[in-house]
């Protein structure tokens, strides 16, 4: 197994979430969402979904794609969880502002959601659900200007 060797001079934001309440599909679509994007700008965004004015995209979930008006991506408009994530992008822009960092020229390098073991109610399915959704969140955002790329993918 070979170890990798960790650069402490290189300032990287973090911010880690463990057990939110968020469903696991609205929040792997809400990373690959702000994923490689500056986090101002999509606090910005993830406002306009909590308006019901933008949607997040969501390819393979979403039924009746067809329907989707000219311009816009399949989607849906997960309110609570875009609230919850709004908080992680202020929490995360303000660790980066303690280290030294430029909010403006932040970008969000890593942003993955994974299943968290579930929690059950010790009461009735009558009266709500007996299983809670829940999910870990980890966000890293580093320093770096953003990279505007017309037509082609980087490999």
């Amino acid at each position: 197994m070979v170890k990798e060797k960790i650069n402490k001079t290189e300032k990287i934001a973090k911010v880690n979430a463990p057990q939110i309440n968020v469903s696991k599909k609205y929040a792997i679509a809400i990373c690959k969402f702000i994923k490689n994007k500056n986090p101002e700008k999509m606090i910005e965004k993830l406002k306009l979904v909590q308006e019901k004015k933008k949607a997040v995209p969501m390819h393979a979930e979403v039924p009746h794609k067809h329907n989707m008006p000219k311009g816009q991506v399949a989607g849906r408009y997960p309110v609570k969880a875009s609230g919850i994530f709004i908080k992680l992008l202020k929490s995360l822009i303000a660790n980066a502002s303690n280290l030294g960092l430029n909010e403006k020229e932040l970008i969000i390098n890593i942003a993955m959601a994974n299943k968290a073991p579930s929690q059950f109610r010790g009461t009735r399915m009558a009266y709500g659900r007996k299983k809670f959704k829940r999910c870990h969140v980890y966000l890293e955002a580093k320093q770096m200007k953003e990279k505007k790329i017309i037509g082609e993918k980087i490999k």
